[in-house]
């Protein structure tokens, strides 16, 4: 008799096991495969939350059949306690196990709004745009010049530090500009007590957290521009007549202050590195700018035949070599122009009415060049 018992115990056991692993298969089968959502949602979990209020909201947008399961493999695989406050773009048909990997993983917003400070030249402005994630399209909402009231909305956003934030930075800004404009915006962090050298800011677009360090973003664009610098350098052409990379850095600048026309960029230099290599002094207009303005803003104005003639350590007018600086931040394409530029016999260019410029190879044929730009200053005006 106990040995039927027993022998029935032994079968009753090895049946539940054999549930149990079928269990189990299924449930990391339903924690895989692809889930219920039809369309890819925007999905906003608040600060505070658990992990139980949002497989509940999961469930409720159509992205979870099994909000349960979902939270107990969430335990099992230790990410509950990794949830993240911010907006995640959920695909169509993403897994549970997806799904919790992308409000655990990071914490940086994947949709919603995206708020971008972009610092130009001329000026800065703060552009809001908001995600379709239906389509993946942006659409923008509001762009607000830098110093003017923000709107209550754009308020919230920063308030409620969802948004996914940039600063994008222009090819040609000064160190003062950049530095003037992050001291002036109100979701970052930290003072900036001095300004930093110029030239050692790389320009591009980087992501920030709102409440983020000041100092912090500086320092992730000067390692930039330093490895842009270094890669540039080792990759530069013979011959070249600059003693280091400070001095290509400082080329560049002039290169990316003369011409927006990306195309242009290795005849401008050209240009130059023919006048270094004959002993001509560059005669370059935004070097005696800087001069005038130590890169704080903009001069607004044409220059003055006195400025020209003033001697500064920055007019090339008068100083018969490279300014003791860089006078912007370039761009990578402008630090690799100057080190690579086209080879050409130019030594003059002067702008020719479309954006762009004229170059020649003789100071006769520069100044049909100039007349012709006179003439169209003047159609113009």
């Amino acid at each position: 008799m106990w040995r039927s018992i027993a022998s029935n115990a032994l079968t009753l056991f090895v049946v539940l096991l054999i549930g149990a692993a079928v269990a189990v298969t299924m449930a990391q089968s339903l924690w895989r495969s692809p889930g219920p959502l039809a369309e890819a949602v925007c999905f906003s979990v608040p600060r505070g939350a658990t992990m139980k209020s949002v497989s509940d909201d999961l469930a409720e947008r159509g992205a979870v059949d099994h909000p349960a399961l979902m939270r107990v493999a969430a335990d099992y695989t230790e990410k509950s306690s990794a949830l993240k406050a911010g907006n995640f773009l959920i695909p169509p048909k993403s897994s549970m196990e997806t799904i919790v990997d992308l409000v655990t993983r990071s914490g940086a917003s994947t949709c919603g709004s995206d708020i971008n400070l972009r610092i130009g030249v001329a000026a800065a402005d703060i552009r809001v745009r908001e995600l379709d994630p239906s389509t993946g399209d942006y659409t923008e909402v509001a762009n607000v010049e830098l110093g003017a009231d923000l709107p209550d909305e754009l308020v919230r956003l920063i308030e409620q530090g969802f948004a996914r934030t940039r600063v994008t930075v222009a090819e040609g800004v000064t160190s003062w500009q950049i530095t003037d404009v992050l001291r002036k915006v109100t979701f970052l962090a930290g003072t900036v007590e001095t300004v930093p050298d110029e030239g050692w800011l790389a320009p591009g677009s980087y992501d920030v957290a709102i409440g983020s360090d000041r100092n912090l973003l500086l320092d992730r664009m000067r390692e930039r521009q330093q490895i842009a610098l270094a890669e540039a350098w080792q990759g530069r052409a013979e011959g070249l007549p600059l003693a280091d990379a400070y001095e290509a850095l400082i080329l560049a600048s002039i290169i990316e202050k003369e011409t927006a026309v990306a195309e242009e960029r290795p005849w401008v230099s050209s240009v130059f590195i023919n006048r270094l290599n004959q002993g001509m002094r560059l005669q370059t207009d935004p070097t005696v700018i800087y001069g005038l303005t130590n890169g704080e803003g903009v001069l607004g104005r044409g220059l003055l035949r006195s400025e020209l003639n003033r001697a500064t350590p920055y007019n090339t007018y008068v100083i018969d070599a490279l300014p003791p600086t860089p006078i912007a931040n370039p761009g990578r394409e402008a630090i690799e122009a100057a080190l690579n530029p086209a080879q050409t016999e130019f030594l003059f260019f002067v702008a020719d009415g479309t954006g762009g410029h004229v170059f020649a190879e003789t100071l006769a044929e520069h100044n049909i060049n100039v007349q012709r730009w006179r003439r169209i200053e003047q159609q113009n005006q």
